[in-house]
This record gives C-alpha cells, structure tokens and sequence, in this order.
C-alpha cells in the first residue's frame, strides 16, 4: 500500500488535495489505469467535493490520451458508478471521492467490467507502479461525453423494490449536504411517503460538517428535527450515500449490526433459503435470523473487494457489514446505500411494526458495544496480549484480526488497514450489564 504515493490505500486512491492527491497524479492513474486494464470506455463521476471536477478533467485526460472513450456522469453517488458501469456494459468506473474524509481530501475509487473492484490485489499496486514509472504503452485520443444516468438508476432501485409494496410512511431523509439529495429529488416522487428533507443542498464546503452519520455530532441535527415530529422513521446518509444510518420512531440511533439482521430479515421473508454474508465482528444476532429463515449464513472477513469476492463465489443475494455497508446480488454485488432505505421501509409496510420493534428484540437478545476505536503504539503487541488473557476456554477465529468467544460472551480486536488504530466489539447473549463490563475490561488492557 502506497509504496510510492502515500494516497494508494488497500481499496482506492485517497489524500489530501493538492499534496497527496492532484491533477498530475489523476492523470497519470488515468494513463496508468487504462495501460493495465485495457478498456475501450470508461465512465466517471465525482461526489460534491470542490476538487472534484478538476480532478475529473485531469483523470479523463489521462484515459483519452491513451485511446479511451470516457463517459462523464457528473454528480453522482458512489452506488451510481456501479449501477453505470455495469448496466451500460462499460469496460471500467471510477468514482471520485474521499466518502466520509474531512473536507481536504479526496479520492479515486476505481471498478473494472461489471463492477468488480480494482484494488491492491486486483491491480491498484501495478495502477501505482505505472503511475510512477510512466512508461505508457497505450496512445490515442479517446472522446467524451455527457450521461445523465439518473431516470434508468430510479428505475432499477424500483425493480429491485416496487413501490406497490411500501407503506404511506412519515420519513426523515438527512443527507447532510452530500450527493444524496439529487438522488432522492428524483427518487422521492416515485414513493408514498411523506418526508421531511434536511440539509439537501450539495455542498462542497461543508457547512454543516463532514456527513458521516457514524459520528455522534454528525447525526445530532436529525434526532433533533425527529424529537420535534412524528415520523415511521429516520435515514441518514454519508456523502458519497453508499452508506445509509437508520433511526426509530423514537429518534434512536440504530447500530449497524441490527441492519444487517433486518435487510436479512428482510430478504428471506421473501425468498427463504438465500445465502448471507456477514462480517466477524459481530455476528449472534445474523446468525440467528438467518437459521431461523432457513438462510445460508457466510462467514467472511470484512472489506468491500472481500464481501464482493464471497459474495459472487457463493451465489449468495445479501452482503452486510455492521459498519453499514451493505452489498446486493440484484446490484453486482456492489454495495448500497439506497436499496437498504426501500427494504427497511419495505419491512415495516408488510410487517405494521415500528422500527423500534423490528429491531428491540434483537438488541434486548444480543446487546453490543458498537465498534470503539482507540489508538495504540504497536497493534500486533495490543493483540497478542488480549489473547494470552482471553483465549484459555474461549473459541478462537483469526478470519479478521481476533475473535474469541464464550458461551455468553464474545469479542472481535481488529487493527485498521490505515491508521494506529485497533477496533472493538463486544456482544453479549441478552446481558447488557456483562457486555459494558467486558468492553471496559478489554479497554483496560488495550489501551494500558
């Protein structure tokens, strides 16, 4: 990773603008890009970010001087370059975005022919290398032109989830200032919901923060607004919207993890027998939705090129982390941040339940720490201590850094791929004061 650009990261290309991420290296990736996966077209988009269309015009001047058609989508989210790529059969996507970064970065997210990821494994190292080397094999003057791609993306979402089943619902959609809201404006009309719009306005400077509904300050304003009304339920979305965060009719923020359950839930209701991929992190609660619909629940390690990756060799329909990913068969197994929105409110149509109650079974039976982060000198050391304290009488996997676990009690310690970083999350089989105990006791010796 970033053996010769600090911005080459395990997935995508992401920095800091101009020193890390500029013109110049957007056009050699383009260069680079195209003498590695040999594509005759190639579609681009770019989220709100200021430095978006510059680092567009430079990326689709690289890939026309190399003999590349380039298909220019222009405002998109990150779901869109997917949907496109694979829908029009082009031969490659890029995205250009920095997804929940603070507002001095962005990024290259780069997919090949039907969608499938491009990274450090799949040729993003030898894209770098390239890049630094530039010895360009392919010469040319490839063309460019403007797609709008909105109409035909509405209509595959509603494909995948017919209006015809959902529900008169009061719903607040909070986008943040981030590319979402030119989705819904187009999405909405179609939908018999009422809603309440906040902060639709793409914005580049950010004005209200960076939308990363992750982050406790990022979601405060919409459980404001809820606090105020009555709504069905909240959804919230990240600034490239390939992540969507659900609240309650209470205005209670719902982890992650319980999504997962839900859109499984979801999904097996309709179709029983379907294969789910979940992460390792935290898993009780999926596993036990999943058997009890009759599902085939698939373990794998967390990360989009990953999930994908199972996801396609075992033909399996749904693909969730607990960090709010979630991944379709119905969408080249890419990840979505839509689809997600239609299947829970979808959920609650057929059901007449509250999201409350949907989900409160679920976390009474499983409660859980949610991921805490804490930074730390030497991973490896972090890790090894923990085992040599937990691992007599527990079950040990190593799918996705440690995971031990107990007969009512486990624990998933994994480092960051970016930052010194290690990540936690405990759960527990319906004991909530066990699980703050056992998440304080790890963090005594994680961070000591």
């Amino acid at each position: 990773m970033g053996q010769y650009f600090p911005a080459f990261k395990a997935y995508d290309i992401r920095g800091v603008v101009p020193t890390e991420l500029n013109p110049e290296l957007a056009y050699r990736v383009g260069r680079a890009y195209a003498d590695e996966l040999n594509p005759t077209t190639v579609c681009v988009g770019y989220d709100i970010r200021l430095s978006g269309p510059e680092l567009y015009d430079a990326f689709a001047r690289g890939l026309n001087d190399a003999g590349v058609d380039v298909v220019h989508l222009g405002l998109v989210g990150t779901e869109m370059v997917y949907f496109a790529t694979a829908f029009y059969g082009y031969d490659g996507g890029c995205m250009i975005t920095a997804s929940h970064n603070p507002p001095q970065y962005n990024g290259l997210k780069m997919v090949r022919q039907e969608s499938r990821p491009v990274s450090s494994d799949t040729g993003l190292n030898q894209i770098e290398k390239r890049a630094y080397e530039q010895k360009w094999e392919r010469t040319g003057s490839g063309s460019r032109r403007d797609q709008d791609v909105y109409d035909d993306f509405v209509k595959h979402l509603l494909n995948i989830v017919p209006p015809s089943s959902l529900k008169p619902l009061k719903v607040l959609c909070d986008v943040g200032n981030g590319a979402a809201g030119v989705a819904l404006e187009k999405l909405l009309p179609h939908l018999p919901f009422e809603t309440t719009n906040r902060l639709f306005e793409p914005d580049g400077h950010f004005p209200n923060g960076v939308p990363n509904p992750i982050l406790e300050e990022s979601r405060a304003g919409a459980i404001a607004l809820m606090k105020e009304s009555n709504y069905d339920f909240g959804v919230a979305w990240d600034g490239d919207y390939d992540r969507c965060f659900f609240f309650d009719e209470k205005a209670n923020f719902i982890e992650g993890y319980y999504i997962v359950g839900l859109i499984a839930q979801s999904m097996l209701r309709v179709t029983p027998g379907l294969g789910i991929v979940y992460d390792p992190r935290l898993t009780w609660n999926t596993l036990d939705i999943v058997k009890e619909l009759n599902g085939r629940a698939i373990l794998c390690k967390s990360g989009h090129a990953f999930i994908k990756e199972k996801m396609r060799s075992e033909d399996a329909e749904y693909g969730g982390e607990m960090s709010a990913h979630h991944y379709f068969k119905s969408h080249w197994y890419c990840d979505s941040g839509m689809i997600p929105f239609l299947l829970v409110a979808r959920l609650i149509s057929e059901t007449g339940l509250s999201l409350g109650e949907l989900v409160g079974q679920m976390v009474k039976n499983y409660p859980c720490s949610g991921e805490v982060n804490s930074e730390v000198h030497d991973v490896k050391s972090v890790l090894a201590a923990v085992e040599a304290k937990y691992a007599e009488g527990g079950e040990i996997s190593r799918i996705d850094g440690l995971s031990i676990e107990y007969p009512t009690w486990r624990f998933n310690l994994r480092g960051s791929n970016t930052e010194p970083v290690i990540r936690l999350n405990v759960e527990t089989k319906g004991d909530h004061d066990l699980m703050v105990a056992k998440t304080q006791e790890l963090l005594s010796i994680i961070r000591a």
